[in-house]
C-alpha cells in the first residue's frame, strides 16, 4: 500500500502521541513523527510526479500570469522541496518506521534527479533558459551539499555527470545585484565540492559583497544596498552565505575563509535569535514583506542554527522545537492550503492568491520545506528529547521572566 510506511510510523509514535495529550511529557517523538508526516505529504505529489516522468504534465501552475510562469515553476518546486528534506534523507535509511520511510523517499528523489538532468527525458527541467532557473539551480545545489552520501553519493556517474552539466550550464545567466548573487555562489560551492572546480571569483564576490558591503549590523544584511523589511536574511541570505563559506572552509582546511565562516556564523545565530523571539505565543509571526507564500520557510535560518547545533546559549532546543511546531501545524492544516490532488496552494495561511507577487507560482510555494531542516537531527538528538519548552514572546506573555535581548557589535563579532 503506498501509505504502509506512513502507517506504521504512527503506530509506532501513538503511545508517544497519547503521553503528549496527557501528560505534556516527552512531546518531541510525536511531534517529529508529526513533521515527518507532513513534510512527506508535502512531497508527495512533486516526487511521485517526477520519478514518473511527468511532472510537467501533472502539475498545476497557479500563477497571476501561469503562461509566464511555466518555464520554470517546475525546477521551483523540485529544488526547493529537496533543499528542505535533503539533511532529513540524508540521515539514510534503518530499520524503524521512519528509517524505512526515508529509505521510499530517497529512491524516490534518486529517480527524479535522474529524470530531472536528463536532457534527453520528457521532466528534463529547465536549468539555463531565462532568468529564473538560476535561483532554484541554487536551491538543488543546496540540497546536494545538504546530503553528501544519500543523494549525491548514491547517483550512478551518468547521472551525476548530467548532474554536474545542469549546474554548469545556469552560469550564462547573469545574477541580479541583490541577493541573487548567492544562487551563483551556491551552485559554483556544489562544484567545488563535487567537481573539484568552482568559480572562485563568483563566490567571492557574493561573500564580500554581504560580509563587507551589504552587512546592516545586529545580525542583518542589505538584500544588495538596501535593508528590506522581509525575510530574505532567511529564505537566502543567511543559509546561502553560510553554507558556501561552510563549503569553502570543508574543501580547503587552508583557506582564507575561515574567519568570515565564523563572522557569517556569528551573524546567522543572532538573526536565530531575532526569528526565536518573532514566534508570537499562538505560533504566528509578523506578515511583513515579499514572498510570504513561502510560508514557515520564512523560519529557515533558525532551523538551520538548530540543525547546526549553534543555538545561542539562552535559547533551549526544546523551545525552537515547540515554536516551529507550532507554526507548521497551524499553516499547514489551514484550510485549502492543499489542493484536492495534494498541491500547494498560494497564501500563508490556506488559499490567498492576493498574497502571492508576480514572480510567485505553484513551484515556489515548495520553499516552505526549508522549515522542515531540524529533522536532519537524529531522533536520539536531545532537540527531539523531552517536553516541550515554552519559547520566548510565550514565556513573556505569561510574566516568566527572561533574558536581557541585546544587539551584537564589533567587538563580539
Amino acid at each position: 500500500m503506498k501509505n504502509r510506511f506512513k502507517v506504521l510510523l504512527f503506530a509506532a509514535i501513538l503511545p508517544a502521541f497519547s503521553t503528549l495529550k496527557a501528560q505534556s511529557i516527552d512531546n518531541g517523538p510525536a511531534e517529529r513523527a508529526y513533521l515527518v508526516t507532513t513534510l512527506t505529504k508535502i512531497a508527495d505529489p512533486v516526487l511521485d510526479a517526477l520519478s514518473k516522468n511527468q511532472l510537467k504534465k501533472l502539475m498545476p501552475v497557479e500563477a497571476k500570469d501561469p503562461k509566464e510562469r511555466a518555464y520554470s515553476t517546475h525546477l521551483e518546486a523540485f529544488g526547493r522541496l529537496l533543499a528542505g528534506m535533503a539533511p532529513w534523507l540524508e540521515l539514510g535509511p534503518d530499520n524503524t518506521p521512519e528509517g524505512k520511510l526515508r529509505k521510499k523517499y530517497i529512491d524516490l528523489a534518486l529517480i527524479s534527479i535522474h529524470n530531472a538532468t536528463d536532457p534527453k527525458g520528457p521532466d528534463f527541467l529547465n536549468f539555463s533558459q531565462g532568468h529564473q532557473p538560476v535561483v532554484d539551480v541554487a536551491f538543488f545545489a543546496q540540497a546536494l551539499l545538504r546530503s553528501p552520501n544519500q543523494l549525491w553519493g548514491k547517483l550512478d556517474a551518468a547521472t551525476k555527470a548530467n548532474v554536474i552539466a545542469a549546474l554548469k550550464s545556469s552560469r550564462v545567466i547573469t545574477p541580479s545585484y541583490s541577493n541573487w548573487l548567492l544562487f551563483s555562489a551556491t551552485i559554483e560551492a556544489a562544484l567545488l565540492k563535487y567537481d573539484h572546480y568552482g568559480d572562485r571569483m563568483r563566490m567571492d564576490y557574493a561573500i564580500k559583497q554581504h560580509l563587507n558591503v551589504w552587512y546592516k549590523g545586529d545580525g542583518a544584511y542589505g538584500d544588495g544596498p538596501n535593508f528590506h523589511w522581509d525575510y530574505y536574511n532567511s529564505f537566502v541570505i543567511q543559509p546561502m552565505l553560510v553554507q558556501t563559506l561552510k563549503t569553502i572552509v570543508d574543501v580547503d582546511v587552508d583557506s582564507a575563509q575561515k574567519a568570515p565562516y565564523k563572522l557569517a556564523l556569528a551573524h546567522i545565530k543572532r538573526y536565530a535569535a531575532v526569528q526565536e523571539r518573532m514566534i508570537s505565543p499562538e505560533g504566528t509571526y509578523p506578515v511583513i514583506g515579499r514572498s510570504l507564500a513561502y510560508r514557515c520557510g520564512a523560519f529557515q535560518a533558525l532551523a538551520m542554527v538548530a540543525l547546526m547545533h549553534e543555538l545561542p546559549e539562552h535559547i533551549k532546543p526544546q523551545q525552537v522545537r515547540a515554536a516551529l511546531y507550532t507554526i507548521i501545524k497551524r499553516q499547514m492544516e489551514a484550510p485549502q492550503t492543499f489542493d484536492n490532488k495534494g498541491w500547494l496552494q498560494i497564501g500563508i495561511y490556506g488559499h490567498q492568491p492576493t498574497i502571492g507577487e508576480t514572480y510567485i507560482s505553484t513551484g515556489s510555494l515548495y520553499l516552505c520545506s526549508e522549515g522542515f531542516l531540524t529533522l536532519g537531527l537524529l531522533a536520539t538528538d536531545k532537540f527531539w528529547q523531552g517536553a516541550d519548552e515554552d519559547w520566548t514572546s510565550k514565556k513573556v506573555w505569561k510574566g516568566i521572566d527572561v533574558p536581557i535581548d541585546h544587539a551584537i557589535d564589533d567587538k563580539e563579532k
